[in-house]
């Protein structure tokens, strides 16, 4: 200290270098000595007009001078000149009672806090009192006074807890210490954070002491981590401190699993705001390895925020059986699936609709979790990469359908057998009601959800009963009959609602008990599909793992912390029991971090009634010259540095102008050797034809190798062609004869399939583009050629071709079929038809079963349904009734011979393809009725 002032040097006998300045004064004054002058009398003319390069015998003085400044800045420096003012009265009435928060906010100032504990132990050492010490962060508490020494060893001991601070057992311990004889000095060193339900400062004017002296930090600097979402875009980050006026930028930095710094982002807190968020965007794999969030440059376990595999974002890939999402989205099975997870997953659908090539692309992409909506049959190849990308840890969700319920029961990748076929409830038809749903088992993901009691389910596939379905069920319906039903395969799952994923079934899709049910289910998968399921997600009680330190650390030691226990429904919280970290094992942990999720850091109330003082920390508020000092004296070196080259001539103009070219120089080649662009060229062989038959619409038919049958099949459609061009304004080009495997099926409305058992068997590649074809809005017109009358007729009643029909749906994911309703668009699209005859009349038309107007009346003008069938099967040979040569004449009579029969085929066919372009555009005849009476009111 210096007189009376707040100011000491950290370093006082570096000042003794000051006596050395005499001494530089002299260095920086000293001149070579005087050359002796001699006469040369022939060079006397050169040398009066020769201008001479002089060098100055010293130094000026004001350059002396600020190099003397300079070094006088350094010896300063050096000494660390301090001002550090401190507050040393205690009253002497009584004990010292120090209560002291070592809370969490404490941990970067730790060692202030403990100096200024120990300059007050000193003080009241010197005064002869006796000390109480206390921390809020302890479990146990003696308040009793002591001695100075064993206080500092008490002070000594002690360390900042990862916790908020307790400050009411601590308080209610110095009541009953200082019932009787109240302290002289209570100091209160607090970390100015507001606890639950803080009554601190009433409790204090409560002991009665004589002076109260309350010492905080620098206010304004505690800053805590409370939630993070993995959203689609990044990582979004949430953040409090204690409200302030200031303007705070904080820099997020996120952590793998070993410490490493991989991402970053920004929170922005707004003047007087408590609360803010940020986003650390980073790809989707990225995202995945981080362990940990923490706030750089602030080093406590508040600004850590630890991350378990609940928050990872999992790769959710989508496959659907429908192909209306483009025409009526609210139809799509996959719309509500997607509405639901996207907040939560990251959504790939395949760019292919064929399956034996989208599925092994999906699955190179590592999903989590895979999700088929109404899938019956898959490509026989695809069966071993799924069962074995489920063994390996991936979750198959299923959803249930009409070509779910018409699917074998011998499906490997449903979690319990099926009955075939689906279980209507409710409706003219049926003595059941439709059912709600049943309390979830407490064995299930869902236990501890609210059970719904507006969700209501009218249709359902029904699981064949067996000794575990019990156990293997997540969720009921009131009747006790399965709605969610899950198997484990290896270390991966299966789980099946048995219900469909759009709101014809069942309104569960439509409400926001759907969005928790899936986002449940896909977080019981691992991220990346390599592991099983969580142990952790499964267990009641967590044993410590590794726990979270007051410094923001994860270390091994768990000390006297308890298992956590999980109960459904209920958040776990921070206790001296459960301290911050990670509960479980390696194999499978949860993250219990400090702060609730939204928690808000509010100041402690300050008011006193009695009388106390407020006042910073020991050196709270010291601040050293050092840095200033040296600062001062690294300018004086650049302005020496800059006055010397002035006084050399560096800064002369014809440097100034030689640079400045090699500058000019340097842009004029790099300009000059600018690689030019390039494009690449995507374009692919058949592009061309493809462009060719963009024009104008085609009829196409599959080629099938044999040269009659494609023969007839050209001349029938071309009879079509012309047919249409005549009585409709409907234009086509020419046939189009295609092979399946290579040419482009998606340019075409419908395909006709001429099937022949003496024909090649198409092979799996083929059968799998059809089914792509028709998953994505085709539709493919099989013709027998035999009248078969029965589809599941047995084979000895059937023909040859029907029997090769028959084998190639096998390998087709085919919706369940009717023959076509008295009342479908099909019978009016352009002519009233009653039935569809080809060369031969006795087989029906057989086209997809509308289930959701079963049990509507059969006289109504047309049904609801805006989806064209993706598949017609007739056995009647169209175009043998089509085909004409080129004058136009029939080529094969019909049977029986009637041309009125081959007018009605061309009818038939004119109704197919009108109903391809258009749609069921006439079954909104069925709302005349109800419009023609709101215009009558």
């Amino acid at each position: 200290m210096i007189g009376g002032l707040a100011f000491a040097f950290a370093n006082p006998a570096i000042l003794a270098a000051l006596l050395a300045l005499p001494v530089i004064w002299w260095l920086l004054r000293m001149m070579p000595p005087r050359p002796a002058a001699e006469v040369f009398p022939p060079l006397r003319i050169l040398a009066s007009v020769m201008k001479r390069e002089e060098t100055p015998s010293k130094s000026p003085w004001w350059l002396t001078l600020l190099r003397m400044l300079m070094a006088a800045a350094v010896i300063f420096a050096i000494a660390d000149p301090v001002f550090n003012p401190r507050s040393n009265t205690l009253a002497s009435s009584g004990p010292l009672a120090l209560l002291i928060d070592n809370s969490w906010a404490t941990a970067p100032d730790w060692e202030r806090r403990v100096e200024a504990a120990s300059a007050m132990i000193d003080d009241a050492e010197a005064k002869d009192l006796a000390v109480s010490v206390l921390f809020t962060g302890d479990r146990q508490h003696d308040a009793a006074p002591a001695s100075a020494a064993t206080a500092r060893t008490r002070l000594a001991a002690a360390a900042p807890e990862p916790l908020p601070a307790d400050r009411r057992s601590a308080l209610a311990a110095l009541k009953t210490a200082f019932k009787d004889t109240p302290p002289g000095t209570i100091a209160f060193v607090t970390d100015g954070i507001e606890s639950a339900d803080d009554k601190t400062m009433g409790a204090l004017n409560e002991i009665g002491a004589a002076e109260v002296r309350v010492i905080e930090a620098d206010g304004g600097q505690a800053v805590a981590l409370t939630s993070t979402t993995n959203e689609s875009s990044g990582m979004s980050v949430t953040a409090t401190r204690l409200k302030t006026d200031d303007r705070r930028s904080l820099s997020i930095v996120a952590y793998d699993s070993r410490g490493r710094a991989i991402a970053d982002g920004t929170i922005d807190f707004a003047p007087g705001a408590a609360i803010a968020k940020g986003t650390i965007e980073a790809p989707f794999e990225l995202r995945n390895d981080f362990a940990r969030l923490g706030i750089e440059g602030a080093a406590t376990a508040g600004a850590t925020h630890l991350l378990d595999d609940g928050f990872r974002r999992r790769r959710v890939a989508l496959l659907s059986g429908e192909a209306r999402d483009l025409s009526q989205p609210l139809l799509s099975p996959l719309y509500y699936i997607n509405r639901a997870l996207a907040p939560y997953a990251d959504l790939i659908e395949p760019r292919e609709t064929d399956l034996a090539v989208a599925i092994p692309e999906l699955l190179e992409q590592r999903p989590s979790v895979l999700i088929m909506a109404d899938i019956g049959r898959l490509p026989e190849e695809t069966y071993p990469l799924l069962a074995k990308w489920i063994e390996n840890g991936g979750m198959l969700i299923r959803f249930a359908g009409p070509r779910l319920a018409a699917a074998p029961a011998d499906d490997p990748l449903v979690p319990v057998t099926l009955r075939q076929g689906e279980r209507a409830l409710g409706g003219a038809l049926s003595w059941s009601e439709p059912q709600p749903l049943a309390d979830y088992p407490a064995n299930s993901p869902f236990a501890g959800m609210a059970r719904p009691s507006d969700i209501l389910i009218k249709r359902q596939v029904l699981a064949e009963p067996t000794a575990d379905l019990v156990e293997r069920t997540w969720a009921n319906l009131a009747d006790g009959t399965p709605l969610v039903t899950t198997a484990a395969r290896g270390t991966g799952r299966i789980v099946l609602f048995h219900v469909s994923a759009e709101a014809t079934w069942s309104n569960l899709p439509i409400s926001g008990h759907f969005v928790e049910m899936l986002r449940r289910s896909v977080q019981l998968s691992r991220s990346g599909g390599v592991a099983g399921e969580s142990k952790a997600a499964q267990a009641h009680t967590l044993a410590p793992f590794r726990l979270l330190n007051a410094d923001g650390v994860l270390v091994a030691e768990t000390g006297n912390s308890r298992p956590l226990e999980l109960q459904p429904g209920k958040t776990p919280a921070t206790t001296p029991d459960n301290p911050p970290g990670l509960y479980g094992s390696e194999d499978g942990f949860t993250a219990l971090n400090l702060l609730p999720r939204d928690a808000e850091l509010k100041r402690i109330d300050m008011t006193l009634a009695g009388p106390h003082t407020v006042e910073r920390l020991a050196r709270a508020e010291s601040w050293s010259l050092k840095p200033a000092l040296l600062t001062l004296a690294l300018l004086l070196l650049i302005a020496d540095a800059v006055i010397v080259l002035l006084m050399s001539g560096a800064f002369s103009r014809h440097r100034v102008a030689r640079a400045a070219s090699v500058l000019v120089f340097a842009v004029a080649a790099s300009a000059l050797f600018t690689p030019p662009q390039v494009h690449a060229d995507d374009t692919r062989p058949g592009d061309e034809g493809i462009l060719e038959r963009l024009d104008t619409t085609h009829l196409a038919y599959v080629v099938t190798g044999e040269d009659e049958v494609d023969r007839l099949s050209e001349s029938g459609l071309r009879g079509l062609t012309d047919f249409l061009t005549y009585r409709t304004t409907l234009e086509p080009g020419a046939p189009v004869g295609l092979d399946i495997i290579r040419d482009e099926l998606s340019l075409y409305p419908i395909i006709y399939w001429p099937v022949s058992a003496s024909a090649p068997m198409p092979s799996p590649q083929a059968v799998s583009r059809i089914d792509a074809y028709m998953r994505a809005g085709g539709t493919v017109l099989f013709d027998t050629r035999d009248q078969f009358s029965s589809l599941g007729a047995s084979s000895s009643g059937t023909g040859p071709n029907t029997e090769r029909l028959q084998a190639i749906l096998a390998n087709l994911d085919i919706p369940p079929l009717e023959p076509v309703p008295a009342d479908h668009v099909l019978t009016k699209a352009f002519y009233l038809l009653t039935n569809f005859p080809g060369r031969y009349t006795g087989s029906p038309l057989w086209i997809e079963a509308q289930f959701e107007n079963r049990d509507e009346p059969s006289n109504r003008p047309a049904r609801s349904g805006d989806g064209v069938t993706p598949i017609m099967i007739t056995g009647n040979d169209f175009a043998g009734a089509w085909a004409v040569d080129t004058n136009g004449v029939a080529l094969l009579p019909t049977v029986p011979p009637d041309e009125m029969q081959r007018e009605y085929a061309f009818r038939s066919g004119v109704n197919i393809m009108m109903y391809m372009l258009t749609g069921n555009y006439k079954a909104d005849q069925v709302h005349v009725p109800a419009l023609l009476e709101r215009l009558g009111q």
